[in-house]
């Protein structure tokens, strides 16, 4: 089976949007909807795939420039998911992250973004290998 190594960054903010600590209480983490693919339409932390001699970290600053147009400072290690998808297996590392310099996401490859406290986690259709990231930002 193929194997796929990706990052993810759980962005975090206040509810105006400044970057926020995870466990704060009212604290929104950034979601976004796949606009591509096999998995198009479903709901993921944004990242991707890390390139040969990156670490984690620099994969997660590199993505979502690429992805979103921001700089983002890498925070804390959440977990790592392992997770079979029909097609191949997935190791996706996540980590909290906070915008740097308050700039505003841009959606360069997704269809749509929210804005998401811990409530409002399963208001959307999560990709099966984030459902494992949701449950563990629900344990704070």
């Amino acid at each position: 089976m193929k194997r796929i190594e990706v990052v993810a960054g759980i962005i975090c903010a206040d509810p105006f949007g400044n970057p926020a600590e995870p466990r704060t209480p009212g604290v929104r983490f950034f979601a976004t909807q796949r606009g591509y693919g096999d998995y198009k339409d479903g709901w993921e932390f944004p990242g991707g795939k890390m390139e040969p001699g990156e670490t984690p970290q620099q994969a997660l600053v590199r993505e979502l420039k690429e992805e979103l147009a921001i700089d983002v400072s890498v925070g804390e290690f959440i977990c790592t998911v392992d997770y079979d998808y029909p097609a191949f297996h997935l190791t996706m590392h996540c980590f909290y992250c906070a915008i740097a310099g308050g700039k505003t996401p841009e959606l360069l490859e997704h269809e749509a973004a929210r804005w998401l406290n811990r409530a409002e986690l399963h208001s959307v259709d999560w990709l099966p290998a984030d459902i494992e990231v949701v449950k563990a930002l629900e344990k704070g």
